[in-house]
């Protein structure tokens, strides 16, 4: 199953679970999002972003710049564990790990969640690759892709019992879209997807052929 079939399971079964009010907001922040052209500014495809060093989940330091000049470099944001479109593409990212690996290429996963939250949602994912921490979202921020969250989505937020504040130790509710860059060796940004509605992410098997490109 591709994971935007997972993803559609994923957007009726928070419909069937959440308040049709509460759903209302969600759709309408994704309409404000949409609406506001996000995804249409920052990092894009001829961009050379700069790499900076970012914490794991595990408390090790890696240097991304330093990883790219490997291999092709997949990298992927998500908001955190405690959304479902991300563990869906977690989980899809982790089935193409070993096929990346032997194209030379690495991928990791970038979070604003601190590594407590990130450890455990890379656990029960079962991600094997590197996820590490954007504090501050200060890497997300660099490359333009952190967007605020309107009053509805905070009032849906609420609804939820979610504090972004509090989970990722912030004194900001801002979050990255859904973003995902593949980087050939030399650092040039090949391939790239970004949606400002966060129920849409990037499908492994593109990831892949944008590798296998390269």
């Amino acid at each position: 199953m591709s994971i935007s079939e997972e993803l559609r399971r994923t957007v009726d079964h928070v419909r069937s679970v959440a308040p049709p009010p509460v759903f209302s907001k969600l759709e309408s922040a994704i309409a404000a999002l949409h609406g506001d052209g996000i995804a249409d500014r920052g990092v894009a495809v001829g961009d050379h972003p700069k790499l900076p060093v970012l914490n794991g989940v595990d408390g090790r330091p890696v240097d991304l710049a330093a990883l790219n000049a490997a291999g092709p470099l997949v990298i992927t944001f998500y908001r955190g564990g405690w959304c479902p479109y991300c563990n869906v593409e977690l989980r899809g990212l982790q089935r193409i790990d070993a096929e990346l690996r032997q194209h030379g290429a690495f991928q990791v996963a970038v979070t604003p969640e601190v590594p407590s939250h990130g450890a455990t949602t890379a656990a029960e994912a079962g991600v094997t690759f590197p996820v590490l921490h954007d504090a501050g979202l200060a890497f997300a921020r660099a490359l333009g892709i952190v967007f605020e969250p309107t009053g509805e989505l905070r009032e849906a937020h609420q609804a939820f019992g979610l504090d972004l504040q509090a989970r990722n130790q912030a004194d900001t509710d801002e979050l990255p879209l859904a973003v995902t860059l593949v980087l050939d060796r030399d650092g040039k940004v090949v391939w790239a997807f970004k949606d400002a509605d966060w129920t849409k992410r990037a499908e492994p098997s593109d990831i892949l052929s944008a590798v296998v490109g390269q």
